[in-house]
C-alpha cells in the first residue's frame, strides 16, 4: 500500500463511513479505518488517528453525512435535532483546531438553510450534506496546492528548509500545508534539503513528516527539538514553513508545542519563519494568542508512550499542553490560498478574508 496514493480521509465507496489512514500505527504500519458511528469519529479524532486541522474538518464533513444517512428520515425536524446533536459531539473532540468548527458549521448550515425553506424532504438534504462534504474535501485539495505555489516564491533551488510537527499530506488529504512549497519545490528539481523537528510529545514530525517526505524522495533529516539552534547556528536553515491550527486577528499562531521556541530561534539568526494556513484556519473572532483555548493531553504521552517501562518517577507532576501560542512579531508572513499576508496582519489578514468573500459572489 503506497502512502502517497491514498487520500489522508475518503468516503468509502457505498457511503457507509469514513475511511482513514490510521496514524497512530505509522510508520510501522498503514492501515485503513472505516468510521460509522459518532463515538468511532470522535475517538479518531480526539485519539489522533485522523489529526492534522485540515484533515478532521474534512473528517467531521464526511462523518456528518455519513450519520444523517441513519437518522429519521420521515420527521425533517426530528432529523435536524439528531444532527445538531452530533455536531455538537464531534465539535468537542478538539478545542484548539477551528477547522473542527469550521466544516461542521458548513455542514450545518446546509441543514438550517434547507429547514427554512420547510420543506419536508429529508432525503434531498442528505443529497445536499454529501455534495457539500465532496466540495469541502475537493476544496482543501486545491487550497493546499496553492498554498505550494505561493510558498514556492519564498525559497529558491538548494535551500535548507525546517518543519515542526506534521503539516503535512497527512494532516490534510493532499499535499499538506508547509509541505506543500515543499513537494512544489521537489516537483521542480529544487533539491532541498528539508530538516524536521521530532517533535515532543507525539512524535508526530519523526513519525509522520520525515516518513512521508522520505518515502517522496525529498532529501530529510530528523533531528531532536532541542537542535534546531544547532542547525541554524551553522546556516543549513534558510526558512521555516510550518502550518497551524489557529490564526487570530493579529496574526498570532496556534500550533504544535514547540512552534514558538523554534519562531524565537529562527528571529535570533534571521531565518524567516512562515506560516502556512488555509483561510478556514483564519478566525478574525478571535483577537489574540491569548484568547485561543488550548489543549491539554494525557501525562501518559510524555512518561509511557515511547517506553517499555514507565520513564519517569511515578509520583511526578506532568504538564503537557499539545499546542502553544507563536507571537505574530517572529513570523515573517502568513501563506494563504489568497496569497502572502504581511505585517500588520491585522490589515493583510482582512483584506485577505474580504477578497475571499468577494471571490465567492
Amino acid at each position: 500500500m503506497n502512502l502517497m496514493e491514498i487520500d489522508t480521509v475518503s468516503l468509502s465507496a457505498d457511503d457507509s463511513s469514513v475511511v482513514i489512514i490510521d496514524q497512530t500505527l505509522l510508520p510501522g504500519k498503514i492501515e485503513l479505518l472505516n468510521l460509522v458511528s459518532s463515538k468511532d469519529i470522535w475517538d479518531a479524532i480526539y485519539h489522533l488517528k485522523v489529526r492534522g486541522a485540515p484533515a478532521i474538518g474534512i473528517c467531521a464533513a464526511i462523518g456528518m453525512y455519513v450519520l444523517s444517512r441513519s437518522y429519521d428520515h420521515e420527521n425533517l425536524n426530528h432529523f435536524v435535532e439528531q444532527f445538531m446533536a452530533d455536531m455538537s459531539y464531534l465539535d468537542s473532540a478538539r478545542p484548539t483546531a477551528v477547522n473542527l468548527s469550521w466544516a461542521l458549521k458548513q455542514m450545518g448550515d446546509v441543514v438550517i438553510n434547507y429547514q427554512q425553506t420547510n420543506v419536508d424532504n429529508v432525503d434531498n438534504l442528505v443529497n445536499k450534506l454529501k455534495e457539500k462534504a465532496t466540495y469541502l474535501k475537493n476544496q482543501d485539495i486545491h487550497v493546499c496546492k496553492t498554498i505550494g505555489e505561493y510558498g514556492l516564491t519564498l525559497i529558491k533551488p538548494g535551500d535548507g528548509i525546517l518543519t515542526h510537527c506534521n503539516a503535512g499530506k497527512l494532516a490534510t488529504i493532499k499535499y499538506g500545508t508547509a509541505t506543500a512549497p515543499i513537494y512544489a519545490a521537489h516537483e521542480r528539481g529544487y533539491n532541498l534539503k528539508v530538516f524536521c523537528d521530532e517533535t515532543r510529545p507525539l512524535l508526530q514530525g519523526a513519525r509522520l513528516t520525515a516518513f512521508e517526505l522520505t518515502e517522496s524522495g525529498v532529501d530529510t533529516t530528523l533531528i531532536c527539538d532541542n537542535m534546531s539552534a544547532m542547525v541554524m547556528k551553522k546556516g543549513w536553515i534558510d526558512a521555516v514553513f510550518v502550518g497551524c491550527d489557529r490564526v487570530a486577528a493579529n496574526g498570532d499562531t496556534a500550533n504544535k508545542i514547540g512552534t514558538s521556541v523554534v519562531a524565537t530561534v529562527a528571529k535570533q539568526y534571521n531565518v524567516p519563519m512562515y506560516i502556512c494556513a488555509p483561510t478556514s484556519t483564519i478566525d478574525m473572532d478571535t483577537a489574540c494568542g491569548d484568547d485561543i483555548v488550548i489543549e491539554e493531553r494525557k501525562a501518559e504521552e510524555i512518561t509511557d508512550m515511547w517506553y517499555t517501562s514507565k520513564m519517569s518517577h511515578k509520583d511526578v507532576k506532568v504538564y503537557n499542553p499539545a499546542f502553544d501560542i507563536t507571537d505574530h512579531s517572529l513570523i515573517a508572513g502568513i501563506i494563504t490560498e489568497y496569497g502572502i499576508a504581511r505585517p500588520p496582519y491585522n490589515e493583510s489578514l482582512n483584506k485577505i478574508i474580504k477578497e475571499k468573500e468577494n471571490a465567492r459572489k
